[in-house]
């Protein structure tokens, strides 16, 4: 196995406390990425109810089946958030469908239209917050403030050129967004679920 591959420490030791049924561990990973998984839901659903019942779906999901990640999988963290997105995605046509089954407006193609627009913002989302800081930084500047790359340089003290660099690779990564399927992603992170 290539020292890429291999999963970081916290994952494997994470995983093995919870299948040793570690109430402390759900808590552990309950604290770190709740709001991960809570925003994942509120951007899918739009709602904060719902996203709250998926947060909890979530964590009980991963306290009753405890060997479902593996860390070859991948980072935890990802695991975690197709876990949320599937599940969000899953509610979203849940309560379409029962909506058109009782005479609400629209169609199958508009609810199909519907997760998947759900789907882009939510995979935009899990990609800016996981992207490295300084890519981030920059895309906040120029998004958020309308600064343009030289602004954006002069703001975070460094050269134009690496203004430009991180902006094309934040932009970059951001496009992935709209890929129906990202080679190396975790089913309902990559695609609609």
């Amino acid at each position: 196995m290539t020292q890429r591959n291999v999963p970081p420490r916290w994952d494997r030791t994470m995983q093995q406390r919870l299948a040793r049924g570690e109430a402390a561990a759900l808590g552990e990973l309950y604290d770190r990425f709740a709001s991960l998984v809570h925003g994942l839901a509120h951007r899918v659903l739009g709602d904060e109810d719902a996203a709250d019942t998926v947060t909890r779906d979530v964590f009980a999901h991963i306290w009753e089946h405890p060997d479902a990640y593996g860390p070859q999988q991948g980072p935890l963290r990802t695991w975690i958030a197709a876990l949320a997105h599937g599940l969000a995605v899953e509610r979203l046509r849940a309560a379409g469908t029962a909506a058109l089954t009782h005479g609400g407006a629209g169609s199958a193609e508009d609810l199909e239209h519907q997760v998947r627009h759900a789907s882009v913002a939510a995979r935009a989302d899990y990609i800016v917050h996981a992207m490295p800081v300084p890519l981030r930084a920059a895309l906040e500047l120029a998004y958020f403030q309308r600064r343009d790359y030289q602004q954006t340089a002069a703001d975070l003290g460094v050269t134009e050129d690496e203004a430009r660099r991180r902006l094309r690779l934040g932009l970059q990564l951001l496009a992935t967004a709209h890929d129906t399927e990202t080679p190396g992603a975790p089913p309902g992170i990559g695609g609609v679920a």
